[in-house]
């Protein structure tokens, strides 16, 4: 399955789904993984291994890590070659200065939010999906 690329298909099918754990970035400048550490993605850069890892796990293994997040999954099966579907997403939350770190996966795309905001995110979000932008003050 190749999944959906018409972009009003996908705004209107996306059904956010905020996850209930907190997620921290780390980095490892030695491109290794410590062994316990469980990722939920991993990108290597030319500085180092990056890292998304629950903060539990960052915490219990003393892993010094930044931007505390709350997970937001796209449940829709978005195609990797849908064209504006995220930039359409990131703007909606740029208009009410929510910070987003997306990450486009096989099946879906998935947005790390700060956790102070990610309610709100996943309201606009919400709102996007069943009306269109949403109106910020």
């Amino acid at each position: 399955m190749n999944g959906e690329e018409d972009q009003q298909r996908l705004q209107r099918q996306m059904a956010p789904q905020l996850q209930p754990e907190t997620f921290v970035y780390c980095t490892f400048t030695d491109h290794r993984l410590p062994s316990g550490l469980d990722p939920i993605c991993t990108f290597r850069e030319a500085e180092g291994l990056t890292a998304i890892v629950e903060r539990s796990q960052a915490l219990r293994a003393d892993i010094p890590h930044v931007f505390e997040s709350r997970l937001i999954t796209l449940t829709v099966h978005s195609s990797l070659n849908a064209v504006g579907f995220l930039a359409l997403v990131s703007h909606c939350l740029a208009q009410a200065g929510i910070s987003c770190n997306a990450v486009a996966a096989y099946h879906h795309d998935h947005l790390f939010i700060p956790c102070e905001r990610a309610e709100e995110a996943l309201a606009l979000l919400t709102q996007l999906s069943q009306q269109g932008m949403p109106q910020t003050v």
